[in-house]
């Protein structure tokens, strides 16, 4: 047994919170295309606040040092844009 001691930050489930919002924000960003809109809809909100949560999540553990800023600070973006995109679409616009 080589390694036996106290786990470190990298091997904290609070590090996959990132690159999970980073890839769910993506997914919530492609259905903000108007053309994959109408296909990608209800994945695409889904997506959306599951990126905002967990991108938060994942900017409130990388400042305690568990987890990458860049990635959810990222993925909250794209998730708040994926998610801002079919309001400003049917409710803005049209009124």
């Amino acid at each position: 047994m080589s390694a036996a001691g106290s786990p470190s930050h990298s091997d904290s489930p609070a590090a996959a919170l990132g690159p999970l919002a980073l890839f769910l924000g993506a997914v919530a960003a492609a259905g903000a295309w108007p053309t994959l809109m109408f296909v990608l809809l209800p994945w695409s909100l889904i997506a959306g606040g599951l990126a905002v949560t967990f991108g938060a999540m994942g900017i409130h553990y990388a400042g305690l040092g568990a987890g990458r800023l860049w990635a959810s600070v990222t993925g909250t973006v794209l998730g708040a844009t994926g998610l801002a995109a079919p309001f400003l679409l049917f409710v803005v616009l049209p009124a």
